[in-house]
């Protein structure tokens, strides 16, 4: 479904911008991505709406049939880039799983704001993005995804996500149509 409307108190959710990930290769350029994801910062936080700041700092517990990295990351590789400009009023979460609200307690800091509606970039596009938005989505939240502020290493993993999974979550847009959406709101 197509975007068309934004809630009053929607908050802007960015997944897993750090140091120690943008450096990967990626399907579209990473440059356009944070780019993107920096008007979308600087629109909500004009307006004084919530931005979540989101790394990866480990795995969930568990086996699995594909080794995981177990040890300790290099120095700074969790740190958030310095593009996102990150503000004292940010939210920031530290996650141990693909998703944000996994764990995190990020639900209940949204929902204590009020906020109804999240708008999810980041990456990557069939991980950290997708599990974030299944889970916004199973806390109640309404969800958007901005195509255009999301990548991937695996363009089959992308590709279907976008086709198959999102339109189930929520609506899609790109980062122009969210802002846009911001600017004909009365503040």
């Amino acid at each position: 479904m197509a975007l068309t409307t934004l809630d009053p108190n929607t908050a802007l959710i960015i997944v897993d911008l750090q140091k120690g990930i943008v450096s990967a290769p990626f399907i579209h350029p990473i440059d356009e991505i944070v780019d993107r994801s920096r008007a979308l910062l600087d629109a909500f936080r004009e307006r004084g709406l919530p931005v979540v700041l989101v790394n990866v700092a480990g795995v969930a517990p568990g086996r699995t049939e594909r080794q995981r990295h177990s040890g300790s990351f290099s120095a700074g590789w969790t740190d958030l880039i310095p593009e996102l400009n990150r503000q004292p009023s940010d939210i920031v979460v530290t996650k141990r799983s693909w998703g944000a609200f996994a764990n995190t307690g990020l639900e209940s800091q949204l929902k204590t704001l009020g906020v109804t509606q999240v708008v999810i970039t980041g990456v990557a596009t069939g991980t950290g993005v997708e599990a974030t938005a299944r889970q916004a989505y199973e806390h109640g939240f309404n969800v958007t995804l901005v195509l255009d502020a999301m990548t991937d290493a695996r363009s089959e993993a992308h590709d279907y996500s976008i086709k198959n999974v999102f339109p189930k979550l929520g609506e899609t847009g790109t980062a122009q149509d969210v802002v846009d959406l911001l600017s004909t709101r009365s503040d």
